[in-house]
């Protein structure tokens, strides 16, 4: 241990030996500055320093590790000017013969926040030099580099914007928000970070930032203590010092580039816990994952978009009488549409995330194309119900077959997979950071509790035998199922607006309404025992395709919502950390306009007078992350905390202490109790 700890000193004063005289031009990292996008005067905009290490190349993190040298930044700004600290990608880990490094080995960028002087003038491009040094090294050879990049920052409140931001963004470590607690013990550092339960782990990582505290390439060994993640790792042998803070990075998953930014003070770790197996998602904790996704799947058949397309389903089998092979046949095809259909979105959702993009649960409501599909289908379905037109699909919706079941079974995952409920919300977290076979088996196990209902009228005769009788009154009943999948389409049309404006919503209700038109002109025909034709349905497909194509023309960013009774702000990691400053307690909580639980508890628990006045008595910061449309700094930091989707709320004590993860389902005395003493 000492051996490789001298040799990693001479390796690190070796190549700060070599970076001193002459440093070569960037030829195996080349590296570019530039600006996001215009700011005013006294604001702040973020730089980007892009690094793109040639193949088989790499460079360093603020702390290299065992060997390596981490980037040096001088500076030139206009007088006024100012440069905020560098924050860094989440690093990978490099062991070579025994040394740790911690590397990035493609192409990243490190994001500066540089804030404009108050003097400046609008429409003036402000120059910004900066003198790059750092160390580029393969598994045998290292080689200092240096760049001289410019930029410039124009000045004002308008210009395009560099869309590359977000995907950066997304790399960067997201901020834990609570304090982190350390202790030395002989011969390790133990560290005890604020962390939900319900967050996956698979093959964590502590990076820690202070220089010759632990032993880098030490085992480090994780336990859970309630909503504690407890870490211990070796102390470094040799040059160890003793910090007053220690801060770093928590990578979440080896498969993953998601991490937690942390920082703490001395203070009491907890000693025992329960240790992570399998990189915390196998045995016990893996099965409450499956029985929550089961649940919570369960639980969705109740939405209001699903429980008419169930009940009616359901009702079908009352038909089949004592045809116990029949029932059953209907059965297994409903289940196997439905597992299909959410394993579908499971596997597009990991391959989305695993090729960069930064999605949660429900992604495909916040695509207006998407939104609008499901508008006309609500109208195809209200339409049905209300008994204008009977599908041409055998048995989808009247009578009984296999394959009508299937097809239902797609559809009503279709439907139900864009809500998030008790129970489904730290097994959908958890998906997002396993490994795909277990993301993709939690997945299984939400279609598994969707289908379980209709499974069971399947296999249970005495079930059947409950329900009522083939009677005229189903015919009433089908009717009254259009009321709840017509408000759908109501809040579908009210969705159109909300993501791509008042056009945009209009239109595609144009196009709802024609169709409308289309689908009574086939029931005519079907009640006259006349085939609808092959031209009703290509003008059906035709007003589909029209306003398809129309729908990038005619987008638009509606206005505002007011958020109501309490004086919100909206989410950013920088709102989040400047009301923790303040010591003042904050709740942040995340919505979407399609989320109906979510719509549910501002109506009932969070809008409320006493909130407002228990709220503004303590000096309570709201801040309010809208996730209707795709953001991908809201996606991450609810990934960070174990959330696949919204709702998410969170409480924040005064006096920086750990945040306090609230239920899903939000009552009144909740929220009024908590800024009490």
């Amino acid at each position: 241990m000492v051996y490789r700890a001298l040799v990693a000193l001479l390796l690190q004063a070796l190549a700060m030996l070599l970076a001193a005289p002459a440093i070569a031009a960037p030829t195996n990292i080349a590296a570019e500055l530039v600006a996001e996008q215009a700011a005013g005067p006294g604001e702040t905009v973020d730089l980007a320093i892009i690094m793109r290490p040639a193949a088989g190349w790499h460079g360093y993190w603020s702390n290299p590790g065992d060997a390596g040298l981490g980037m040096q930044l001088t500076w030139q700004l206009p007088a006024g000017a100012s440069a905020g600290a560098p924050r860094f990608p989440v690093p990978e880990t490099l062991l070579i013969q025994g040394l740790m490094n911690h590397v990035y080995g493609k192409e990243h960028a490190v994001i500066v926040p540089v804030t404009v002087p108050n003097g400046a003038q609008a429409g003036q491009a402000l120059p910004v030099a900066l003198d790059a040094q750092w160390l580029a090294c393969t598994d045998k050879v290292c080689v200092p580099e240096r760049a001289s990049l410019a930029a410039r920052i124009v000045v004002g409140s308008a210009g395009p914007r560099d869309t590359r931001f977000d995907l950066w963004r997304q790399r960067l470590p997201a901020p834990l928000g609570a304090e982190a607690r350390f202790a030395f013990a002989p011969g390790r550092l133990r560290i005890a970070i604020p962390l939900p339960a319900s967050v996956a782990l698979h093959d964590p990582h502590l990076f820690i930032a202070e220089d010759k505290v632990v032993d880098y390439a030490g085992v480090q060994t994780f336990s859970r203590e309630g909503d504690l993640l407890v870490a211990e790792i070796p102390r470094a042998k040799f040059a160890a010092t003793t910090p007053d803070r220690i801060s770093g990075v928590l990578r979440l998953s080896r498969e993953g580039d998601l991490g937690l930014a942390f920082a703490g003070a001395p203070g009491e770790v907890p000693r025992s816990g329960m240790p992570l197996v399998g990189g915390g998602a196998a045995g016990s904790g893996f099965l409450a994952l499956l029985f929550g996704a089961l649940a919570g799947g369960l639980l969705l058949n109740v939405m209001p978009c699903v429980f008419p397309i169930l009940s009616i389903k359901a009702l079908s089998l009352s038909r089949a009488g004592g045809n116990e092979a029949e029932a059953r046949r209907e059965g297994l095809a409903y289940t196997a549409g439905v597992v299909l259909a959410c394993l579908a979105l499971g596997a597009l959702l990991l391959a989305l995330r695993a090729g960069g993009q930064e999605v949660g649960w429900a992604f495909q409501l916040q695509e207006p194309l998407v939104v609008a599909a499901l508008l006309l289908l609500a109208i195809t379905l209200t339409a049905n119900f209300l008994g204008l037109f009977e599908f041409a699909v055998p048995g989808f919706v009247s009578t009984g077959s296999a394959k009508g079941a299937f097809a239902t079974g797609l559809l009503a995952a279709f439907v139900a997979t864009p809500c998030t409920g008790p129970f489904m919300a730290a097994a959908m977290g958890a998906a997002l950071l396993l490994p795909a076979v277990q993301g993709l088996a939690l997945f299984a196990a939400l279609g598994l509790g969707i289908a379980l209902p209709f499974l069971a009228i399947a296999f249970v005769p005495a079930l059947r035998r409950r329900l009522p009788k083939p009677g005229a009154w189903m015919v009433a009943f089908r009717r009254w199922m259009a009321l709840p999948m017509g408000l759908t389409a109501l809040a579908l049309v009210w969705l159109c607006w909300r993501l791509g404006g008042a056009f945009f919503a209009g239109v595609w209700l144009a196009v709802g309404a024609a169709m409308i038109v289309l689908l009574v002109l086939i029931g005519t025909k079907q009640r006259a025992g006349l085939a609808a034709g092959w031209l009703v349905f290509i003008a059906i497909a035709g007003l589909v395709i029209a306003g398809a194509a129309a729908t990038p023309h005619i987008l638009s960013a509606p206005a505002a919502l007011n958020r109501g009774l309490l004086a919100s702000r909206p989410f950013s990691e920088r709102a989040l950390a400047s009301a923790r400053a303040s010591g003042k307690p904050t709740f942040l909580y995340f919505t979407a306009d399609w989320c109906l639980t979510c719509k549910v508890n501002e109506r009932v628990a969070i809008e409320r007078e006493d909130v407002r006045d228990a709220f503004a008595k303590a000096g309570v910061t709201v801040l309010v992350g809208d996730w209707t449309r795709r953001d991908p700094a809201i996606t991450r930091f609810l990934t960070a905390q174990g959330a696949a989707g919204v709702p998410l709320y969170l409480w924040y004590p005064a006096g920086g202490a750990a945040a306090q993860q609230l239920p899903q389902v939000l009552t009144p005395g909740i929220l009024t109790d908590l800024p009490a003493p």
